[in-house]
C-alpha cells in the first residue's frame, strides 16, 4: 500500500495515524503542497483532483480521507480491535454521525483559523482584518463546545469508553490552530483530558511523530515564497475571505 500525504494537512495527519496505529504497512510517498507538488504532472495521473491523501493499494486508487480511513478498517476488520470502527450497529452510526458533523464545523472552522494565521500574510501581502479573526475562532470555538456538549459528553472518548476513528479525525483538526499559537484547550477542561486520553491510547511517540511537522508550521511562509503557484492561490483566498 502507498499513501500519499503531507502531514501538514489534517486529513493526512488522520491516515497516517490509523495506518501506524493498527500496523499497516505502507510506504509513505511525501507529496508537499508548500512547494506545489501536487500540482505536478505525475500527481496529477494519480488524483485528477490534486488533493492529499491517497491510497494506492495495487491498482486501486482511493482518494478522500474519510472513505480511506473506512477502507483501511474494513479490509483489516478481522485482525482489528473492534473499537475503532464498532461492528454494533448503533456504535458504528455513533462513529458515522462524527464523521459526518465534522466536514462542515470543526473542520472547516479550524482550517479557516489556520488559513489566516498561517497562510493569509504570505498569500495576501497584508495581516488578516481583526473582525474575520474574530468570527473565524468564534466559529471554531462554538464547534469546539459542540464536540464536548454534544460528542464527548461525560464519556472517555467520542463513541465510548475506547478510542475510535472518530478520535482520531477529530484531535487532529483541533491541532491544526493550536499550532498557529491558539490554545483552544485553554479553559476546557474536558477537552484537555481527551486529548491526553488520546495521546495516552495512540501513544505519545507516534502522536509527537504526526505532529512534528505541523508544529513547526512558522516555517511554512518560507517554504512556500518559492512556490511558483503561489499567485494562483491569491484569488482563491480573496473568494474564500471576501
Amino acid at each position: 500500500m502507498e499513501l500519499y500525504l503531507d502531514l501538514h494537512s489534517q486529513p493526512c495527519r488522520s491516515v497516517f495515524l490509523l495506518a501506524k496505529a493498527i500496523g499497516i504497512p505502507f510506504e509513505f510517498k511525501l507529496v508537499e503542497l508548500s512547494a506545489g507538488q501536487q500540482y505536478s504532472e505525475e500527481f496529477g495521473k494519480i488524483n485528477f483532483m490534486r488533493k492529499v491523501p491517497v491510497m494506492k493499494d495495487g491498482s486501486f486508487v482511493l482518494t478522500e480521507s474519510v472513505a480511506i480511513l473506512k477502507y483501511m478498517l474494513q479490509k483489516h476488520s478481522s485482525s482489528l480491535a473492534d473499537h475503532w470502527y464498532p461492528a454494533d450497529l448503533q456504535q458504528r452510526a455513533r462513529v458515522n454521525e462524527y464523521l459526518s458533523w465534522q466536514h462542515m464545523n470543526l473542520r472547516a472552522h479550524g482550517s479557516k483559523v489556520f488559513l489566516l494565521k498561517a497562510l493569509f500574510p504570505v498569500i495576501m501581502g497584508s495581516e488578516v482584518p481583526k473582525e474575520k479573526m474574530d468570527a473565524a475562532v468564534q466559529d471554531l470555538n462554538q464547534s469546539l463546545q459542540m464536540l464536548e456538549d454534544k460528542f464527548l459528553q461525560n464519556k472517555p472518548f467520542i463513541v465510548g469508553d475506547k478510542i475510535s476513528v472518530a478520535d482520531l479525525v477529530a484531535i487532529v483538526e483541533i491541532i491544526q490552530p493550536v499550532a498557529t499559537g491558539l490554545d483552544v484547550f485553554e479553559g476546557r477542561e474536558k477537552l484537555t483530558a481527551w486529548r491526553e486520553r488520546v495521546k495516552k491510547a495512540l501513544g505519545e511517540k507516534l502522536f509527537a511523530e504526526a505532529h512534528e511537522v505541523i508544529m513547526k508550521v512558522g516555517s511554512l511562509p518560507q517554504q512556500m515564497q518559492n512556490n511558483s503557484n503561489l499567485d494562483m492561490l491569491k484569488p482563491k483566498f480573496q473568494k474564500l475571505f471576501s
